[in-house]
């Protein structure tokens, strides 16, 4: 693949080369990273890693943290090998070529167990297929569209592989919440959901429901985030974040460090 860009992330701590059309990652894939409740040494798979922004931005934020990339495309998954060299993460992030409806033994032999990651994270395609027109590159019409029932398999996946205790975060249009909700309902207990706004007072674009495997405390409702102030500008919460790789976690730091 030739037509690519290169793009920087948390002010050009990472610097991720991605295909110049089609599916590209933003912003989405910044807050999710920044949502996982890592501390050192964790161990975290990002499924359907694309060329592996999400895990990526993680790895360079938390020190020490393990990654794997799970990733179905080939195309992608060699863009993502890339950039992991090109970081300087090969110690620390790899890239599994597979996808979620893959075979026990595929998974066995990537050494990737059940229930063996401390965080389990997701940006899933955010629309069916068969509703509106697909993309005409076939990379993006892959990223951007599933299956109509496949969000319940991609969380069934995630609670495959969480270990007992451990968490799972997705992002989100906001317009899904329901469907997102019924997938983790009775896989993830103590569920948290923060809505995210383009601005104060205007409806949510996108949410992060995170979950805790094996947990059977209640839904919370956080408080919603406000990506811009006056104009196009990001807030200074959002740029903390988007630029200077802050977390973002939905839980505590007693919930952190009881990994």
């Amino acid at each position: 693949m030739t037509d690519v860009t290169e793009d920087a992330f948390l002010g050009g701590r990472v610097m991720i080369t991605q295909p110049k059309r089609g599916y590209r990652a933003g912003i989405d894939a910044v807050f999710l990273a920044a949502s996982a409740p890592c501390r050192p040494g964790a161990r975290v798979l990002d499924v359907g890693a694309g060329v592996g922004t999400v895990g990526l931005c993680l790895a360079a934020r938390v020190h020490d943290v393990e990654v794997v990339l799970l990733e179905r495309e080939a195309e992608l998954a060699a863009l993502a090998r890339g950039n992991i060299e090109a970081n300087k993460l090969s110690d620390r992030v790899r890239v599994v070529n597979a996808a979620i409806e893959a075979s026990a033994e595929v998974f066995a032999a990537a050494g990737l167990k059940p229930d063996s990651f401390d965080v389990v994270l997701a940006n899933p395609p955010f629309h069916a297929e068969g509703r509106g027109t697909p993309a005409p590159d076939p990379l993006k019409a892959a990223s951007h569209a599933m299956a109509e029932a496949s969000l319940d398999t991609w969380v069934r996946f995630l609670a495959r592989m969480a270990k007992p205790g451990g968490f799972a975060s997705m992002i989100h249009k906001a317009e899904a919440l329901p469907e997102v909700l019924a997938a983790f309902t009775g896989r993830f207990g103590d569920i948290r959901v923060r809505p995210m706004h383009p601005r104060a007072g205007e409806a949510a674009i996108r949410v992060i429901v995170q979950g805790t495997k094996g947990s059977r405390a209640p839904l919370v409702l956080l408080a919603g985030y406000n990506l811009h102030g006056e104009g196009n500008a990001f807030t200074e919460g959002a740029q903390m974040v988007l630029r200077d790789g802050a977390g973002s976690p939905l839980v505590t730091q007693e919930d952190v460090r009881r990994l």
